[in-house]
């Protein structure tokens, strides 16, 4: 697709406005979109680390631990036991100096999870339906049995028993399938 502007150079960028319910798409070129204002940026660009270290800058200025002297107040920044990497140079860097790193700002990543991953602090991955065999049932059943728990402990016994024989019933799939891949 060519460049709607300048109809010389393949459109590389695709941009589409709403305004009033009324829906305009343009498709330009990078040139095009730069001379127009669609995009303004330094003209070295931005690189995945910048992309990175700029999710890390958060308000940290609960980060290391306090100590006073004096009259004057000073702030121990956190730091690496074995690398001795500081939460400021992991900031600015994007990456960790070893594995320590993990355990000594860990209480800080969450934040960063959060911003990274769309509000999440875990991953939770997917697995193939053709590869993943009984982890799916393995899994469902974990989730079940979490439920149970807290069904049990709100004293809710009729959905309880609902959801162990949901327990049961899986279970049972799998035992089936088991030996039916034996013989």
């Amino acid at each position: 697709m060519e460049c709607q502007e300048c109809h010389k150079r393949p459109a590389t960028l695709h941009f589409t406005q709403v305004i009033n319910g009324n829906k305009t798409e343009i498709q330009l070129c990078e040139v095009c979109a730069k001379e127009k204002g669609y995009m303004t940026y330094p003209e070295d660009g931005y690189s995945l680390h910048n992309l990175l270290s700029g999710l890390f800058n958060f308000d940290s200025n609960h980060i290391g631990t306090q100590k006073k002297d004096s009259q004057f107040q000073q702030v121990k920044e956190l730091q690496c036991a074995r690398c001795e990497m500081t939460f400021s140079e992991f900031k600015r860097v994007g990456k960790f100096g070893c594995a320590e790193c993990y355990h000594t700002f860990s209480s800080h990543l969450d934040p960063i999870f959060r911003r990274v991953h769309s509000g999440n602090t875990k991953h939770r991955g997917k697995i193939p339906k053709r590869k993943g065999g009984d982890l799916h049932i393995k899994k469902q059943i974990e989730s079940y049995k979490s439920e149970l728990q807290e069904l049990i402990v709100n004293e809710e016994f009729e959905k309880a028993a609902t959801v162990r024989d949901k327990i049961r019933e899986l279970e049972m799939d799998i035992r089936n399938k088991q030996d039916g891949d034996q013989s």
